[in-house]
């Protein structure tokens, strides 16, 4: 199949030098795939497979050519007959919303109807295209992931400033793996104060020091991390040098209460995390109540029965529990009294705008109403001003984090700011 479509894109690319006209190259990816497969089993998702490929038959031209690359991605060649690149794009367009509104339609598998969406990205060539075929596919690929960062269900074209990002993004994935190998990260702390300005503990925070960039923010390379398995090195080194650094503020006679480590999804759902946990503290020679786990909403949802044991179990070796930009994923009492939480950690996207947002300052005065119904700690972050402060010290918060306080510092900074 490949082989004959590879062939079938370098006659129309000849055939639009040709005739001076544009052809497209759709390539379409059903979302959620692999979880059918893994629900109602392999067999089923081969049944859906061959009714989207009868589908997709049906709704293209006589002229246009479906195929099956593997798995669940399809690719169609299309000749848009047209001259100019604004009617080439419509009728591409055409062609991609005619198949995605097939493709929406119902299935019926194992005698039940079931609902599936394709993601898709079209790609533009003329006679003057310099590209081979193959590239010409990966183009599409790319504005089909494109799509799938949207929200799925979508339809994006490619063009240069696309393929820029995906090629800075595998850049940046290069280094990330260099950067692993050679430990270029380093932890940044912020404090974490009572209504005195205090310090109680603090947060540790990642930090990139790239040998040519310099600082790169984790919002920059975290995602990647994400996607690439490497979050679970980077987390297990987070996790060792905090309690590392708390061994050694503890020698300096910095008392602080704790410091909170940020553990992603993928690095929570590791097997062994618990073990991880406790080899740390026992590696650095630290009580467990010296360190604090913080958590997203996210975690609360997957797989909730063995994320509620695995909780327990570092509860039970003296280690503390915090939700994490609580407010903004999943908040249910349900799954607040399911766990063995101690801390409720309210999200800065609420904090900024409490002074100005009557939504936002209602949201904060709950989530304090119903931690303290619950027995929990709430720690407000993201304090930036007096005004904000003054607020959340009204409506009965107690601990607060934020640049009113304090920037997060490297460990000796912080310790000679404390």
């Amino acid at each position: 199949n490949r082989r004959l479509l590879l062939e079938r894109i370098e006659l129309a690319m000849i055939q639009a030098k040709r005739k001076n006209t544009y052809g497209a190259i759709i390539f379409l990816d059903l979302d959620r795939f692999k979880m059918l497969n893994d629900s109602l089993g392999h067999h089923i998702g081969d049944e859906l497979l061959v009714q989207v490929a009868n589908r997709l038959r049906k709704a293209v031209r006589e002229e246009d050519m479906p195929t099956r690359l593997g798995g669940d991605e399809f690719v169609i060649l299309i000749n848009t007959n047209a001259d100019a690149i604004d009617d080439a794009t419509n009728n591409a367009l055409n062609v991609a919303e005619k198949v995605m509104q097939a493709l929406n339609q119902p299935y019926l598998l194992k005698n039940n109807e079931h609902y599936f969406s394709a993601s898709m990205g079209i790609t533009l060539f003329s006679g003057t295209c310099r590209e081979e075929a193959t590239e010409l596919i990966q183009q599409a690929d790319t504005a089909m992931y494109q799509s799938k960062e949207k929200g799925r269900n979508t339809i994006s074209f490619f063009d240069q400033s696309m393929q820029e990002a995906a090629d800075k993004y595998l850049q940046l994935e290069n280094s990330l793996r260099i950067a692993v190998d050679q430990q270029q990260f380093v932890l940044y702390y912020q404090p974490q104060v009572d209504l005195d300005g205090n310090i109680l503990s603090a947060e540790a925070l990642i930090r990139w020091m790239h040998p040519e960039k310099g600082k790169i923010s984790p919002l920059d390379f975290i995602p990647i991390a994400e996607e690439t398995g490497l979050i679970l090195p980077i987390g297990s080194w987070v996790l060792q040098e905090a309690c590392r650094q708390v061994k050694e503020w503890h020698r300096q006679g910095l008392g602080l209460s704790h410091v909170a480590v940020n553990v992603s999804s993928r690095q929570f759902q590791q097997q062994d995390f618990v073990d991880q946990v406790k080899q740390a503290i026992q590696d650095a020679d630290i009580s467990p109540s010296s360190l604090m786990i913080e958590l997203t909403e996210s975690i609360l949802i997957d797989n909730v029965l063995v994320t509620a044991a695995k909780m327990q179990l570092l509860t039970e070796l003296g280690i503390s529990i915090s939700i994490d930009d609580f407010g903004t994923g999943y908040s249910s009492l349900a799954y607040l009294t399911r766990f063995p939480l101690s801390q409720l950690k309210v999200d800065q996207s609420f904090v900024r705008h409490i002074n100005q947002n009557s939504n936002d300052a209602v949201i904060v005065e709950t989530i304090l109403a119903m931690a303290k119904n619950l027995g929990l700690n709430v720690i407000a972050e993201g304090v930036e001003t007096e005004q904000q402060l003054n607020f959340l010290v009204e409506k009965g918060c107690t601990i607060f984090q934020g640049y009113y306080f304090g920037h997060p510092a490297v460990a000796d900074e912080f310790g000679r700011h404390r």
